[in-house]
């Protein structure tokens, strides 16, 4: 089953990233040498562009939900 959402109006939790894994090595290579000032700089300019692309409020609303839960339970 593909665990891509056509639903436009939620937030997709599943497993939907495209190579995962060379997606997270390439977001530790984009940290590597910098401050944790930096880091975090990086992260909330990384944060702004894709919510950017993502564009529809109700989803980043969603997001900022399932990010704020304790870590595992936005899977359940």
């Amino acid at each position: 089953m593909n665990a891509r959402n056509t639903d436009h109006e939620n937030l997709v939790l599943a497993p939907n990233i495209e190579r995962a894994d060379d997606f997270y090595a390439d977001l530790l290579a984009a940290h590597e040498g910098l401050t944790k000032a930096e880091s975090d700089a990086l992260n909330a300019r990384l944060v702004l562009v894709l919510a950017n692309h993502i564009g529809k409020r109700a989803i980043l609303t969603q997001a900022l939900a399932a990010a704020a839960l304790p870590q595992g339970e936005a899977d359940t």
